[in-house]
């Protein structure tokens, strides 16, 4: 409670993106005191085996919090069973101009337009080898702005190549609603093309490495039933291991006329949960169990991930939730899946 009542209050006064920065330079801070971290928590063993990996528990970072790998270790102290890093691209690029990230706290929303800032792939996989870390770490990569969506697979199979041998699963972003074009790789031909490719070079990759790291694709919130179930025989086609659901939305249900609703960007935190949790379960069905699903939308409380448990979902992710509620939502998300 110290966070929700004491910083937050402090950090939601400053720019959402220097909130953002000061928080991931506390914790990384934190975390070279080490069995000292004043941040430190322990959750619920609640163990969970899903793409071939274990999960010490099943409550996961999403990605974009931490795009560049730089704070691992002080994430990793909060207690998560596993983190997501990135979105990373082949080459840094500096994401759309600031102001790019806003507050809706009256509906407990983030509105985003990042643009997939980083700083390239080369930069994450220096931290990464860095850091003490030992659990389970996902690597989201996507393509650069600079990219045509028809060369989008060069990008995605440059970062894969790069990324696997340090990643547990590795995420195909195809779904941000913040670089033009990006979502159209979702569908039809361009999705077959993309992950045919992929899954020959992750065969190829295989051989070098003498491992073979699961392949997640992350999808949007905003698909009706039909391109649901196209996505979903695409994934078992082509035999990916997982799919994320979901990421931002660019619907504003929930939200109209609240200040920086109508900001350009993707729409996270409380009012995606049910359009989330709908494409979740919509998934579920499909899928069949053929592919596991890792949830994530709209997660502030206990109760919210166990829906997402009982609508089809493995895994679940926090992302904004976490930035409202701090670490204690993770100690009350650690006590509603034990029990389950």
């Amino acid at each position: 409670m110290i966070y929700e009542n004491l910083l937050r209050p402090l950090l939601f006064r400053l720019d959402p993106e220097t909130a953002h920065e000061l928080s991931l330079s506390a914790l990384r801070l934190a975390a070279k005191l080490g069995p000292a971290n004043p941040l430190k928590q322990s959750l619920p063993t609640s163990p969970r085996t899903v793409m071939g990996l274990e999960f010490p528990n099943p409550i996961g970072l999403a990605a974009g919090l931490d795009k560049n790998g730089d704070c691992i270790d002080g994430l990793a102290a909060l207690g998560f069973g596993f983190l997501e890093i990135g979105t990373v691209t082949p080459r840094p690029q500096p994401g759309n101009p600031r102001p790019r990230l806003f507050r809706v706290p009256e509906a407990g929303a983030l509105v985003n337009r990042m643009g997939f800032n980083n700083s390239g792939v080369a930069h994450l996989i220096a931290r990464v080898r860095q850091t003490r870390y030992r659990g389970i770490l996902g690597i989201n990569i996507g393509k650069n702005l600079t990219t045509p969506v028809e060369r989008a697979l060069d990008d995605y199979r440059e970062g894969l190549k790069a990324v696997y041998p340090y990643a547990h699963y590795v995420t195909l972003n195809v779904s941000s609603p913040n670089t033009p074009g990006l979502r159209s790789l979702q569908f039809g031909a361009l999705l077959d093309e993309l992950l045919d490719g992929l899954m020959g070079e992750r065969e190829e990759l295989t051989a070098q490495h003498g491992k073979r790291v699961p392949l997640a694709l992350k999808v949007a919130p905003d698909m009706d039933s039909q391109e649901i179930k196209a996505l979903a025989g695409a994934v078992v086609r082509h035999g990916v291991d997982a799919v994320i659901a979901t990421n931002t939305t660019a619907s504003r249900d929930g939200v109209e006329g609240l200040e920086h609703a109508d900001e350009a960007g993707g729409l996270s935190g409380k009012p995606l949960f049910l359009r989330s949790t709908e494409v979740v379960a919509r998934l579920a069905d499909a899928l069949q169990g053929r592919a596991p699903i890792i949830a994530c939308g709209g997660v502030f409380s206990g109760a919210d991930a166990v829906a997402k448990f009982e609508a089809g979902a493995s895994l679940v992710q926090v992302y904004t939730g976490f930035i409202y509620r701090g670490p204690a939502l993770l100690a009350e998300i650690g006590r509603a899946v034990a029990a389950l």
